[in-house]
């Protein structure tokens, strides 16, 4: 069995980029080159998406290889196949990494413990239940990541139509 998914490295010194490439090439065992451009939202920094394919746990590989490097800036998406929901990993310098389950159509799906236990947390007055419900969505996350995923100058992209 095999998915699909996409890398988006948002934003990376470029020192970093062919660290990035072997990572990812060390988890899709192969040869890989990505096409850096510069990003905007933080001068000196490039930017690069990647659509990959391979096992189920392919996402989760990569995000594990790239996690916790300094100034790094990414989201990794895996899409839902017949066994199994989608992922999304994204991950700041500041947040760290973030982990979602997401649908057939792109919706994070929260599982019930993680609902109860914000419900508890903000009954017992530690939190307010808006803050855990946004953390639960991945909200500071988007928040911080938001002004890196416009496509800079010369950035390849995909339009999708939908014919009505």
């Amino acid at each position: 069995m095999t998915t699909r998914g996409v890398l988006f490295v948002h934003s990376a010194p470029r020192a970093l980029c062919p660290h990035i490439e072997w990572a990812v090439a060390g988890v899709l065992g192969g040869r890989v080159s990505l096409d850096w451009i510069a990003q905007p939202a933080a001068p000196g920094t490039l930017r690069a998406e990647f659509s990959w394919q391979g096992e189920p746990d392919t996402a989760s590989q990569l995000a594990s290889a790239l996690r916790g490097w300094h100034l790094l800036r990414f989201e990794v998406t895996a899409d839902p196949y017949a066994t199994a929901e989608g992922e999304r990993y994204s991950s700041t310098p500041d947040l760290g990494i973030f982990h979602a389950v997401t649908g057939v159509h792109g919706d994070i799906l929260i599982p019930e413990d993680r609902l109860r236990a914000a419900l508890t947390r903000a009954q017992r007055g530690e939190t307010q239940l808006e803050a855990e419900i946004a953390r639960l969505l991945g909200k500071p996350w988007d928040d911080e990541l938001e002004p890196f995923r416009y496509a800079g100058e010369g950035a390849p992209v995909r339009w999708l139509h939908q014919v009505v």
